[in-house]
């Protein structure tokens, strides 16, 4: 009797959520768009690699300005950004975009939990919630976000997200990039990128017994390391602290 093996389904949707950069666009001049871009990708040589972003467009709503959306993929694209949708658009620029090939992303609710980064050509947009004035009844204190623990090698490529603290266990690789909105504790070498507070937490912090990163940032503000660390620094365990608008590395001493 022959053996009839159930037959497994080509692919599976499933619901998902991913942590997306956001690109606000603040002109619709593709030639002043291009020389911000490239200033700030000269600035930091190795902060993009093949990032999907979904590009903001809620500046240029109200005056339903024209956009190059070919000619700003294509530039995009140029400097290792993955343009993958659009959002907060007019229903004349939304129908653009989607016929330049980008998609309708919906627009993100202002909640504790949305992710965050969110990277403008010339600045680093920091988000402000906004809350009402509400009677309080009873007082509840809010929960902590756990911390979240990774105890397996990210390659290049991986991306974590935490919306609490991160504890990584093993190393992260060069192109792995860990995201944290709290702290970012790496026992491992940390040679990928390490953005800690990125919902704007200035005291948030990186620690690693052995810092080699690619890039290090702290509630928007970040660092490229284009050149080597100092030697008390340099594969040796150290932090990463905010100090004003000034990224500080300094040795962890026991």
């Amino acid at each position: 009797m022959a053996i009839v093996t159930p037959a497994l389904h080509p692919f599976d949707l499933k619901s998902t959520a991913w942590t997306l950069t956001a690109l606000r666009l603040q002109t619709a001049d593709l030639a002043d768009f291009m020389k911000a871009l490239a200033a700030r990708v000269a600035e930091a040589p190795g902060l993009f690699d093949n990032d999907p972003v979904v590009i903001d467009l809620s500046p240029l709503r109200e005056d339903d300005a024209w956009v190059d959306f070919a000619g700003l993929i294509t530039c995009l694209r140029q400097h290792r950004l993955a343009p993958i949708a659009v959002q907060g658009g007019s229903a004349a620029q939304t129908a653009a975009a989607q016929a330049a090939g980008l998609a309708e992303a919906l627009d993100a609710a202002p909640t504790a939990s949305a992710p965050p980064p969110i990277i403008a050509p010339t600045e680093i947009v920091r988000e402000i919630e906004v809350l009402r004035e509400v009677e309080v009844v009873r007082e509840v204190p809010a929960a902590h976000p756990a911390t979240l623990v990774v105890d397996k090698p990210l390659r290049s490529g991986q991306r974590v997200y935490a919306r609490g603290d991160l504890v990584v266990l093993a190393v992260v690789s060069f192109g792995a990039e860990v995201i944290a909105d709290g702290h970012i504790h790496v026992y491992a070498p940390l040679r990928g990128r390490a953005i800690a507070g990125a919902r704007g937490n200035t005291e948030a912090r990186i620690f690693s017994t052995c810092l080699e990163p690619q890039l290090v940032s702290i509630a928007g503000i970040y660092r490229t390391i284009e050149t080597d660390l100092p030697p008390d620094v340099l594969s040796k365990p150290a932090m990463v602290r905010l100090d004003g608008e000034k990224i500080r590395i300094e040795p962890l001493k026991a």
